[in-house]
């Protein structure tokens, strides 16, 4: 409920007439360690996806996944060129999306605003289970790639490349 917060996740508003009201559940994990003892306990809210109507709730839907080739050429290059590799891994990833559509779900379980009951959430960020999440996710990821200067790959929109004004000046390109 705190990460939800100091996201500004959403906004306490009165039920408005004709709109759909997505239910949420939390989703509960326990993280283990190789030996089997317990790391952390994780909750994360979840919109209840099938409340979503195409074309009235949402408009698109994206899932950016990397193919196969594409992920065998980077793991080749970085063995042949001994260049480092990381994974990285972005906590709450989905509400760093901000939404474009007026997005509605019922207060969570265990949160009942005070003076805010018969109250709903008009979500501010994208959450997990909303058929819109990856591709607010995903708009916001592109848009830093491109103040680095990345260019995703024309065959591959999850692969991003950098070319170096050096190459350009090479190739006579300004």
């Amino acid at each position: 409920m705190s990460t939800l917060s100091e996201n500004a996740t959403w906004s306490l508003v009165t039920r408005p007439l004709g709109k759909t009201i997505v239910g949420c559940h939390w989703v509960y994990t326990v993280k283990y360690l190789p030996n089997g003892s317990i790391v952390c306990l994780k909750a994360h809210l979840d919109a209840k996806r099938y409340n979503q109507t195409y074309g009235v709730d949402y408009a698109e839907t994206f899932s950016p996944v990397a193919k196969i080739s594409s992920t065998r050429i980077l793991i080749s290059l970085t063995t042949n060129l001994g260049w480092p590799l990381f994974q990285l891994d972005i906590k709450n990833v989905f509400l760093n999306g901000d939404l474009k559509e007026e997005v509605y779900i019922k207060q969570p379980l265990g949160f009942v605003a005070q003076r805010g009951s018969g109250k709903v959430c008009r979500l501010n960020k994208a959450i997990y289970g909303l058929k819109q999440s990856t591709k607010a996710w995903f708009g916001k990821f592109n848009k830093a790639m491109l103040k680095f200067r990345l260019q995703h790959c024309h065959s591959n929109q999850s692969v991003f490349s950098h070319t170096s004004e050096r190459k350009k000046k090479k190739e006579g390109r300004h």
